[in-house]
């Protein structure tokens, strides 16, 4: 396909849906979103992926996101660390939200996509902008929510997915459902594993042999819990709990190179009381998180580096409906975590934080958002948060929606005391950013298009030092800035279903100085997926476009990764036993495209999958 061709499918794909992706070809029920906040958003594009969507993605959240949303993804292999950039911004400048708490890592400030199993959860939902009021550092490009939602009604459902493929790959995937009128359970637990051993297309050694991705070896494993009890009609008490463990080799750039190895983990538990008493709503939270990892410089001997740390936070949440329009939120929350590490050494940070939200409802079809936030900590000087949103229904047909705020990041751990070059006097990187939203809708076509401006300033980078010591600075101003387009479009004939979601984002992300492009900032990302069925046949088709992108702060033309584009196929039939008893085959990268999203780390060439999915 030649680029002019490929560029003519892209806008013929553009966009994706604004507000949810449903698959219309299995039919759901409503789900409820834990997170409350979330759910009343109307002032920015929140896209939430259910079980369905979850279900036809490979396990890991990396593919899921790369292949049904706008953020790009940087990997260092197949199954190696990955990192996201969302709206022209870094790493750590996406929060990573799990039932409502930020779980971004004290340590680095950002989140390992592929240490996360996307089955583990029944909703996830990407949100578009920054939310730093209610979801505090990092929610400067947007925020990923990951949500265990609990419905109190009578039911008992089993979810099992086992699944094998190239390279020795193996996953399964189990997950209960309990629940009644004063109970609601979910108990699941996942492994994903792979010797990880593919040829890379086109590359051979000097003799001519293939070369293959070695050392490259990895696992993950998750265990899941979650428990409501609903008190009475006004009040219940709800149980969160997470364990996760990857262990993976880190493969070569070079076959010469010494054999690594990370391992890395966490624990999350939370405890959530919320209490509705007429005008009154009262929430409280508090969770107790662990995150370590463990880096063997050589794995043929039993050294390794390390670092841990523990997290206490503490969150309460009162809500009072003034009038039948009008409803505010005082929110107060205290964070304690301790980290140590051998780069680090032994450190604690306390921040304390209160904020003010308001809900104003004009009329049915005007509804607007405020909110303020101020931390305080003795690390560093936070700066006064705040967000202003409005969405107006004109018609059926077209709603406009528009937001400002500032947002923030903190310094993490690493950045103020990594002990060769840590830097104690560092500020939040801070960020003003304003967007202004279309949604248009006819019959079973959505189209959203949203234009953004994004200025960020003390963005923290690690620069050489004196001694050659890298050390972390409030160095640049950055400024983003472009437009994404969503689209859904859904439909039937008598049996047949057609389904068809994409996506665009055209984005700039530029130091302000040099005005240059950010690296690893394409200009251009397109997604598009198409699903069919037919009675008990179903089949869909996934594509993903990035452009190039520069792996250098110069720009240069000759440091660059060249654009890609890969598809996936997937076909499965449902044999009838028990309530859904699916048998699938699923070839990734069918075109065998030859692609890397960072220097030196090929990704698989044309590879394959045989799953099966029972629902009882």
């Amino acid at each position: 396909m030649t680029e002019k061709k490929l560029l003519f499918f892209i806008l013929l794909l553009l966009g994706q849906f604004a507000l949810a992706q449903n698959d219309s070809i299995i039919k759901l029920e409503e789900l409820v979103i834990s997170d409350v906040y979330l759910k009343d958003n109307q002032s920015q594009s929140i896209q939430v992926l259910n079980d369905s969507v979850i279900s036809k993605n490979q396990p890991s959240l990396t593919h899921l996101l790369n292949y049904n949303s706008v953020i790009y993804f940087k990997e260092y292999g197949r199954g190696m660390l990955s990192s996201v950039s969302f709206r022209g911004t870094t790493a750590s400048q996406t929060a990573v939200v799990w039932n409502g708490i930020n779980i971004n890592s004290q340590l680095n400030g950002s989140t390992d996509f592929n240490t996360i199993t996307a089955n583990d959860f029944n909703s996830i939902s990407v949100k578009a902008g920054g939310g730093s009021v209610i979801y505090g550092s990092g929610a400067i490009g947007g925020s990923i929510h990951l949500n265990n939602d609990l419905e109190f009604k009578k039911q008992f459902k089993n979810d099992f997915r086992a699944s094998y493929g190239s390279f020795t790959t193996l996953g399964t995937n189990y997950r209960m459902v309990f629940s009644n009128a004063k109970w609601s359970s979910q108990i699941g637990f996942s492994y994903n594993g792979s010797e990880n051993d593919y040829p890379y297309v086109g590359l051979y050694t000097w003799k001519g042999e293939q070369r293959k991705n070695t050392n490259g070896q990895y696992y993950t494993a998750g265990l899941n819990v979650s428990l409501g009890y609903k008190i009475n009609a006004a009040s219940s008490i709800k149980f969160y709990s997470q364990t996760s463990n990857t262990d993976r080799n880190v493969s070569l750039i070079s076959e010469s190179d010494t054999k690594t190895k990370y391992v890395n983990g966490f624990n999350r538990n939370l405890i959530e009381y919320v209490g509705v008493f007429n005008k009154l709503t009262a929430s409280l939270k508090s969770a107790y998180i662990t995150e370590n990892y463990q880096y063997f410089g050589d794995i043929s001997n039993d050294y390794f580096s390390f670092g841990k740390t523990e997290c206490v936070i503490t969150k309460f949440d009162f809500g009072y409906q003034v009038t039948k329009r009008l409803k505010l939120n005082g929110v107060a929350d205290y964070n304690h975590t301790k980290g140590y590490g051998t780069g680090f050494g032994n450190n604690t940070r306390q921040i304390g934080s209160a904020a003010l939200m308001a809900k104003w409802n004009v009329n049915p079809k005007w509804q607007n958002e405020f909110g303020i936030r101020k931390e305080i900590t003795d690390n560093y000087e936070s700066p006064l948060l705040f967000s202003a949103g409005s969405s107006y229904v004109f018609s059926k047909l077209y709603t406009l929606r528009a937001n400002f705020s500032r947002n923030f990041r903190i310094p993490t751990f690493n950045d103020l005391y990594w002990e060769e070059g840590g830097n104690p006097d560092l500020k939040p990187e801070s960020a003003y950013q304003a967007e202004i939203g279309n949604v248009f809708s006819f019959k079973k076509i959505t189209l959203s298009q949203t234009m953004y401006y994004n200025k960020i300033k003390d963005l923290l980078r690690w620069v050489p030092g004196d001694g050659g010591i890298w050390t972390p600075q409030n160095t640049d101003r950055v400024q983003t800035y472009g437009t994404e387009v969503l689209l859904e479009w859904a439909t039937n004939f008598n049996k047949h279903y057609f389904v068809l979601n994409s996506t665009y984002a055209y984005t700039i992300s530029e130091n302000e100085e040099t005005k240059k492009q950010l690296f690893f900032v394409p200009y251009h990302k397109a997604t598009a997926s198409i699903a069919y069925s037919y009675k008990k046949l179903a089949a869909n088709y996934q594509f993903l476009y990035n452009g190039f992108v520069y792996t250098r702060s110069d720009n240069d033309p000759n440091e660059i990764i060249d654009p890609y584009n890969v598809s996936n196929v997937g076909i499965d039939y449902d044999f009838g036993f028990f309530d859904s008893s699916k048998l699938g085959f699923q070839v990734l990268n069918v075109f065998n495209e030859k692609y890397e999203s960072l220097e030196n780390r090929p990704l698989p060439g044309r590879n394959f999958n045989i799953y099966i999915n029972l629902k009882f």
